[in-house]
């Protein structure tokens, strides 16, 4: 249910600043103050409230937080809120909206809670009698370290306030043709162990991300092999809406397989670490409530190499009011993943390279998409300051020049004498893009690029018109040559013995 507020839906956005151009960041300019300007009368109702508070995107379109109002001045339209302060800042434009008020209790699903005569206030979306209304005070559901061997299969786990299943270092431990929903944290954090999985299992009504997994051994990229596959999640991070993806892999050799991710104001799959492996996931209308987005995101480590994206069918992702997104994000000098045989639709950046060095861009589909691709060279200029801190600093954290790693990532060992802030070693290969923009590469990395037989804007390539379907016509390959199909038919949910078995509603 949603905690009373107004406007009902979006947002209404900073109008101006009582302290102006005391942030500029590259020339985007704000406010270090939170007295902020608003258009309308609304909020003269919320003069009585005595708890109301505001949560908005204040300066980055990717950093949201609520924020206790201090006072509002009806006359000149302006909300002041109590410090401290947004860490980046207050910008024109920026949006909001106002929350915690039993004003604005106007419409089925909203509550409010009067902390000080403990009256909870709640308008159903339907009749009680047709319904079950639950207020929750268990912090968790399953919490449980060094279990071998063990399944959980065909449960529905659901009203908790925090995580519903927590491991610890457990192996071999299946969730599997499970419903988790209606949580207030996470539906599963694996932490630590081998072989532990998520499977076939139903997602939604999270407070913050779904399934994170954590393991394996980065100093001797030992993997962990967890695995999240076939489950079908969304509209999650209800609460927490920034950076608690459907998806979390963090360790060495875990997997994100077969999963369908929708509905979510931020990423769908974030990793970091080493040797991972995303594919056939399908991925739409993610990032619905940020741009600077990715819905596969990862960034800034010359370290966390091996990741395969492969095989991903990514659709219908342009960001908050459409002012774009990524699709698979690299972001800050990322390296050394491979972006292979995936299928893109209406997807901005949907191939993006931050800086980053030995990436592969190959074999993939682009529709649509608005560029289908982008590299630049950050690092070389306004993100060159990261060079010499915090990427070398997580380059000496790992044992990069030991002979194990000598052998898996032979192009870190010497990545210090190398022009480090270059962007060299990323290939651009064998890949189709019709329709939309296909290149968004800057200038200043191009000479580091290398582009092979890629098939740019051929009206001709598909048996018929996307996204009715995106099967190659009959000779089509011969324009990209060493193009191997991409098996679109094995992307998504497949059905297994838990699928079949999970309620349909």
């Amino acid at each position: 249910m949603t905690l009373a507020r107004w406007p009902n839906e979006r947002f209404v956005k900073i109008t101006g600043l009582v302290e102006p151009d005391t942030v500029n960041v590259r020339g985007t300019k704000g406010s270090k103050t939170g007295k902020f300007m608003y258009d309308g009368d609304r909020p003269k109702r919320w003069a009585e409230e005595n708890d109301a508070w505001v949560h908005g995107y204040w300066f980055w379109d990717w950093s949201d937080q609520r924020q206790k109002i201090a006072s509002i001045d009806t006359e000149k339209r302006i909300i002041a809120v109590e410090p401290p302060y947004h860490n980046y800042g207050y910008r024109v434009g920026q949006w909001f909206y106002g929350m915690n008020l039993l004003a604005e209790l106007d419409s089925p699903q909203e509550w409010y809670l009067d902390r000080e005569t403990g009256i909870l206030y709640f308008w159903p979306p339907k009749p009680l009698a047709q319904g079950r209304a639950v207020v929750s005070m268990s912090k968790g559901l399953l919490n449980f370290s060094h279990v071998t061997n063990v399944a959980f299969e065909g449960l529905t786990f659901e009203a908790c306030r925090g995580t519903a299943i927590v491991m610890s270092d457990c192996t071999q431990v299946r969730i599997a043709g499970c419903v988790l929903r209606n949580l207030g944290d996470s539906a599963v954090r694996v932490a630590g162990g081998k072989n532990n999985a998520v499977v076939s299992c139903d997602i939604h009504g999270t407070g913050k991300g779904c399934i994170s997994l954590r393991g394996g051994d980065r100093a001797t990229l030992t993997p962990a092999g967890h695995v999240a596959e076939n489950n079908h999640i969304h509209h999650y991070g209800r609460w927490s809406r920034m950076y608690t993806p459907a998806v979390s892999l963090t360790g060495v050799g875990n997997r994100a397989a077969h999963n369908l991710i929708h509905d979510a104001p931020h990423m769908a799959i974030m990793f970091s670490g080493n040797d991972h492996t995303i594919e056939f996931n399908e991925i739409h209308h993610v990032c619905l409530e940020s741009n600077d987005a990715g819905a596969i995101y990862s960034g800034r480590d010359w370290t966390m190499r091996g990741t395969v994206v492969r095989h991903n069918y990514l659709h219908h992702i342009v960001g908050f009011q459409g002012k774009g997104c990524v699709g698979v994000y690299l972001d800050d000098m990322f390296c050394g993943t491979e972006i292979y045989g995936n299928l893109f639709y209406q997807v901005t950046r949907a191939a993006f390279i931050g800086g980053g060095r030995d990436c592969t861009v190959e074999n993939n589909i682009f529709v649509n998409c608005r560029p289908a691709l982008h590299i630049d060279a950050r690092a070389m200029n306004w993100a060159s300051y990261h060079v010499d801190t915090t990427m070398t600093d997580r380059l000496k954290a790992m044992p990069y020049t030991s002979e194990l790693w000598r052998q898996r990532y032979p192009r870190l060992v010497g990545i210090l004498g190398d022009e480090p802030a270059a962007p060299k070693g990323n290939l651009v290969a064998r890949n189709i893009s019709v329709g939309g923009r296909w290149n968004g590469v800057r200038k200043e990395a191009r000479p580091f690029v290398t582009f092979t037989d890629n098939c740019i804007d051929r009206e001709d390539m598909f048996e018929g018109t996307p996204p009715e379907t995106f099967e190659l016509r009959e000779g089509a390959r011969n324009h990209v040559p060493g193009f191997k199909p991409i098996p679109i038919e094995r992307i998504g949910l497949y059905e297994d013995k838990y699928r079949s078995n999970l309620p349909r509603n």
